[in-house]
């Protein structure tokens, strides 16, 4: 089998691959493993700890020399193919091509951003994938799944109001208070990411996130072809 590692953002993107995506995959040739990303490291003061590397921090993303570490370290295997799970939505001023952003739909600056991050890394078996504009936009792809996870709450109505003003849930745009998850939280109380998250992209299924969110589906087909590349 073809050997595939994920770096993930948080807990919610790790539980969707090793739940969702990874039997899928699997079916089809491709093994396919998780790793968390260190959002950042200290350096030990304990003199116990001195031989010890500096402690790290789990989820999320605060610079981007921690994320090309972890990259770097996980392509030290040579026989593994590596991308990434890595939500547009907040990256860091430091990113590649950040400074360099062109303007347009979010989609053109998205596919800007993962070519500038592939060349720095600059090893052709590392392909970066970031989901337009987070995690939570693959949710909108039914946003009656979403409510009937709050079946206490009414809460359908308003989230697929959402849905209908944009052509994609991932064209969701990314302002503070207009991102995926803000809009969620904004209408549905007790929302916990990593629990919710997963549960709900269950019940949607692939097959329903895939024909509802292009820039996703692209990255699941490349995953797919590599079994018979």
């Amino acid at each position: 089998m073809i050997r595939v590692k994920v770096l993930v953002e948080g807990q919610t993107e790790e539980s969707f691959v090793n739940k969702l995506l990874a039997d899928h995959l699997a079916q089809r040739g491709v093994l396919l493993t998780s790793i968390l990303l260190t959002t950042k490291r200290v350096k030990n003061r304990d003199v116990r700890e001195r031989a010890m590397p500096g402690r790290r921090f789990k989820g999320g993303i605060t610079t981007y020399s921690n994320v090309k570490l972890d990259v770097r370290s996980t392509l030290d295997d040579k026989q593994a193919i590596v991308t990434t799970m890595i939500d547009f939505y907040g990256l860091p001023g430091d990113f590649p091509g950040m400074n360099l952003l062109p303007p347009g739909n979010g989609y053109e600056r998205v596919l800007h951003l993962e070519k500038a991050f592939a060349d720095d890394i600059g090893i052709h078996r590392f392909r970066p994938f970031l989901a337009l504009h987070e995690y939570e936009a693959l949710l909108f792809s039914c946003p009656k799944e979403i409510a009937a996870a709050f079946p206490e709450q009414t809460v359908e109505a308003p989230l697929q109001a959402i849905r209908n003003e944009f052509a994609s849930p991932e064209d969701i745009n990314q302002g503070p208070t207009s991102h995926p998850a803000a809009r969620i939280m904004n209408h549905v109380t007790g929302y916990r990411k990593p629990f919710h998250g997963t549960l709900i992209a269950e019940r949607i299924g692939l097959t329903q996130i895939r024909s509802e969110c292009s820039h996703f589906s692209e990255w699941v087909t490349w995953l797919e072809s590599l079994a018979s590349s």
